[in-house]
């Protein structure tokens, strides 16, 4: 009987015991730490790399959408003083072309008579100034009368005039009026690149007929490309020249680029409630095409804080972690799991506000995945 009270004593024992080992792994202490061990063929394989708590540029700014455009002197819409129609187009949309370049050649009866009208007033001119001269020194000499003088000038006058004009003319189409008046006369005209840049519209093809107020080509020259956002009315107080700009362009890229802003406009839209808002692109040498769609951020605060990257972080039971390089031997690393307190955080790092304890530690900064995988399937020491 002694025997048995000693055995069911013992037996007590051991039920209380394994009742607080439940509760112990139920709950857990922040005094607890679990340690994870990995080996370096894993630690190669699976990409992880150690970092250490180190400061950020923790950023406030303000979410804007635009597109990307050129200055209006880096876009030209070409068109026609006279119309005509079109006999040579060489040119295709993205075609690249420099100043000066042949664009469009046109066409039209017109242009002859322009020139003949030239010709004639030209060789009337001659004529007209010999006479005034005339009049003028018979006048001076008092031979003959005012009037005849003044009618003569009056004449060489106004003959001058649609001399000066009609030449003038003759230079807006490209033809030279020297050669006008040593009888070469054209029935064509050119029209040249006034910019650099590559073509992105073509609205004829040969046999069309365009007129003055038709657009023909439309060149942009992209070397200069920038930023134009929209800003609500109610976050313009907060904008300022100088101010960084992070903007990505999501339809065609997951990068992120940088800008600065430029100029901030002065008026807002009556219907839409937004302001203007111009971007300087820093490296405007990556390959944009105008009229893209872009997601920006206006940085209007930057600090300094400490953290961490956010695929340091660990994130169980509403508590965060980080896994921190304990010793290292016969080929393992034995990590350690610490809990943090985070802070701010941006699409990219995170704060930590109690890092005290992990300065000069070096914390498993990449390749967390597969750890917290194994973590759950039991494989942690």
């Amino acid at each position: 009987m002694k025997y048995l009270h000693i055995i069911i004593f013992a037996l007590l024992i051991t039920a209380c015991g394994k009742e607080k080992n439940n509760v112990l792994e139920v709950t857990p202490t922040e005094e607890v730490h679990e340690d994870i061990t990995v080996t370096q063929a894993q630690f190669k394989s699976e990409n992880m790399a150690f970092g250490s708590i180190e400061e950020f540029d923790f950023n406030e700014g303000i979410k804007v959408n635009g597109m990307i455009d050129v200055p209006p002197q880096n876009k030209s819409s070409i068109s026609t003083f006279i119309g005509g129609y079109v006999t040579k187009t060489p040119l295709l949309i993205g075609s690249e072309v420099k100043k000066g370049q042949l664009l469009v050649t046109l066409e039209n009866p017109e242009y002859v008579e322009i020139q003949q009208n030239y010709l004639e007033v030209a060789e009337q001119l001659n004529y007209l100034k010999s006479e005034f001269n005339r009049q003028k020194t018979l006048f001076d000499e008092q031979i003959t009368s005012e009037k005849n003088y003044l009618k003569a000038e009056s004449t060489y006058k106004s003959n001058l005039a649609h001399y000066n004009g009609l030449r003038k003319k003759l230079q807006m189409m490209h033809i030279n009026p020297q050669r006008v008046e040593q009888g070469t006369i054209s029935s064509s005209i050119n029209l040249y690149a006034p910019i650099d840049g590559f073509v992105t519209k073509v609205n004829v093809s040969n046999g069309t007929y365009v007129s003055p107020s038709d657009v023909i080509l439309e060149i942009v020259d992209t070397h200069h490309v920038h930023l134009e956002l929209s800003v609500f009315e109610k976050d313009i107080m907060a904008i300022k020249k100088g101010q960084k700009i992070r903007f990505q362009i999501p339809e065609a890229s997951d990068k992120t680029f940088n800008a600065d802003v430029h100029l901030v406009g002065t008026t807002i839209d009556g219907e839409s409630r937004r302001v203007q808002v111009h971007g300087h692109i820093d490296n405007d040498e990556d390959h944009f095409i105008v009229g893209m769609f872009v997601d920006a951020e206006i940085i209007t605060d930057s600090t300094k804080r400490v953290g961490l990257p956010k695929e340091a972080i660990i994130s169980l039971e509403e508590a965060n972690y980080v896994l921190v390089l304990k010793t290292k031997e016969n080929n393992e690393f034995h990590l350690e799991k610490v809990k943090v307190t985070i802070g701010k955080a941006t699409e990219d790092v995170v704060e930590i506000l109690n890092s005290e304890g992990l300065k000069n530690k070096q914390i498993l900064v990449k390749g967390i995945g597969m750890l917290l995988n194994e973590s759950e399937g039991g494989h942690s020491h």
